[in-house]
Formats: C-alpha cells, sequence, structure tokens
C-alpha cells in the first residue's frame, strides 16, 4: 500500500493540492506591543509589601496601614497604566477612533502620586511639604515616561465631526461583536474551527478599515454589520452552549456550512463596497439575511 503524504495547515508542505488558499492566520492585525517598562511597575512596591509585613510584626498599625495602603495603591496603578496603554495601542491603530472614556493613564500617574505621598507621610515620617513633593514628583515622573492618554477623537481628513462620531460609533459596536464572537469561538475546544473564525473575524475588520476610509459606505454596511456580525456572534455563542451540554454533531455542521457563507460574504462585501455596487451588495445581504433566519438566529 503506497504511502500518502500528509497534507494541511500547519504541515511543512503546507495546504492539500487542490485545497483552497488560507489567507494568512494574522493578517489586518497588528502584533501586540508589550512595554517591558509598564510590567515592572507591578514589581517596583513589593518592598513595601515586605515593610507592611514587617510593621505587623512590631505592631505598628499605623506604618502597616501606609505601606500594605501604599503597596494596593501602586499595584492598581500598575494595572491602570498597562490598560491605558492597551487602550492607546487599540486607538492608534484605527483611523476613526474616539479617545478612551477613561484617561487610564493620567489616573495611574494620579494614584501614583498619592501613593509615594501617603508612605513617606505616614510611614517615613516625612512633613507634608516633603511627602507631597515625593507624590508630585512620582506622578510627573510616570507621565513623562509613559506619556498623556488619547484625549482627542481622530477621524478622516475631510469629513465633518458627526459622519467621524458616527462611523466610530458603529466601528466600536462591531468590534465589540467580534471580540464576543471570538470569546464564544475559545470555548468551543475546536482549534480548527476557531482558526476559521479567526479568519473570518479578520475579514470583518478589513470591512471596517474601508468604512473608515470613507464613511459614506456606513450606510450601506451598517445592515451588514448588524446582520452579519451578529449572526454569527449569536450562532457561535449557540454552538458553544451546546458543546459545553456534550455537543451536537447535527448542529455543528450547519454551523460550519454557515461559516463557509459567511467567509464568502465578508469577502463578496468588502468587494462591493470598493467598487461602490450598492445593488449586489444588498442582494449579498438578503440572501444572508434568510440563511440566518432559517437557522433561527435573526427575526423574521
Amino acid at each position: 500500500m503506497a504511502a500518502q503524504r500528509y497534507g494541511g495547515r500547519h504541515s511543512p508542505a503546507g495546504a492539500r493540492p487542490g485545497a483552497a488558499p488560507q489567507p494568512a492566520p494574522f493578517r489586518g492585525r497588528q502584533a501586540a506591543r508589550v512595554s517591558i517598562r509598564a510590567r515592572l511597575m507591578f514589581l517596583l512596591p513589593l518592598p513595601l509589601l515586605f515593610a507592611g509585613l514587617g510593621a505587623i510584626r512590631r505592631g505598628a498599625a499605623g506604618e502597616m496601614l501606609a505601606e500594605i495602603g501604599g503597596f494596593a495603591g501602586l499595584m492598581l496603578s500598575a494595572w491602570l497604566l498597562n490598560e491605558g496603554l492597551r487602550a492607546e495601542a487599540a486607538f492608534e491603530a484605527r483611523k476613526v477612533a474616539k479617545p478612551p472614556a477613561l484617561p487610564r493613564k493620567l489616573v495611574a500617574a494620579a494614584l501614583t502620586g498619592a501613593s509615594v505621598f501617603a508612605v513617606g507621610f505616614a510611614s517615613l515620617g516625612q512633613g507634608v511639604l516633603g511627602a507631597a513633593a515625593f507624590g508630585v514628583v512620582a506622578g510627573l515622573a510616570q507621565l513623562a515616561a509613559f506619556g498623556l492618554d488619547p484625549m482627542r477623537a481622530k477621524g478622516i481628513e475631510g469629513a465633518d465631526a458627526f459622519a467621524t462620531e458616527r462611523v466610530a460609533r458603529a466601528i466600536d459596536a462591531a468590534e465589540a461583536l467580534v471580540r464576543e464572537t471570538v470569546a464564544a469561538a475559545a470555548r468551543l475546544g475546536d482549534r480548527r474551527l476557531e482558526g476559521r473564525i479567526d479568519r473570518i473575524c479578520d475579514q470583518a475588520r478589513d470591512v471596517f478599515r474601508v468604512i473608515e476610509n470613507d464613511p459614506r459606505d456606513l450606510g450601506r454596511a451598517r445592515v451588514f454589520l448588524n446582520v452579519y456580525l451578529r449572526g454569527l456572534r449569536d450562532a457561535t455563542v449557540k454552538l458553544a452552549d451546546l458543546v459545553g451540554r456534550g455537543g451536537d454533531a447535527e448542529a455543528q455542521a450547519r454551523y460550519e456550512a454557515l461559516l463557509g457563507d459567511l467567509e464568502a460574504s465578508f469577502a463578496a462585501q468588502r468587494t462591493h463596497l470598493l467598487e461602490d455596487n450598492r445593488s449586489d451588495l444588498d442582494v449579498e445581504i438578503e440572501v444572508l439575511r434568510d440563511r440566518l433566519q432559517q437557522d433561527g438566529l435573526v427575526a423574521r
């Protein structure tokens, strides 16, 4: 019996002959930027924890409260700083975006200053002015090292503020649906299906970029953002719930067929937007809406 070479996505020889080409797995996504300096901020407060434990052994309640409180404040500041850096990276990756609702980096710097002040005044015996000076310097140093949060919305040159705001809100809502879909896919326990869903979500992000380049496309893409992405999210959540209860082979087969339709539809959606082909776009949306209604994923 002749041996047959194994082929697949992850095999050295690539996919099997005749298989449909797969897009790059991380197409359209930026690599996450990891700030080692920001991670180190979690280590800097550790001496305060040990000092607080020592104060407990000595029975110094005031010092213990100041040092343990300072440790907790600096740890919370480090977490806010790292969250702020992630929010800033997401803001910079978008062409149309609103600034973060909470300026996390600014709040983190203020919390750092307050924690240093509390430790200096209540534990080290510094006067109010001396402790305040150290607190202000610590907060300003953190701002100098990591910068401020984005404070102003950014949009497309030549588009009015109202159009930019509408696009930003629509993309934010669509990104939330994508994140919920990816989270539900992680519950499936099937790396192959997760990979397909990741590719579809990348195609959705391609459509987001087209809309950001021309806010006039939002009106035609709004149904897509609602029907397609919500249908994908709802179908993935339902399948994940079924898998959690033991699985359903027939439901998974229907889901995979739906994924095939969505892969084609997302690619067609982007093409129709770029070509400004409204009639074909409306046909694609109606076909998928009927498919989702048949599967009970949208209201009739």
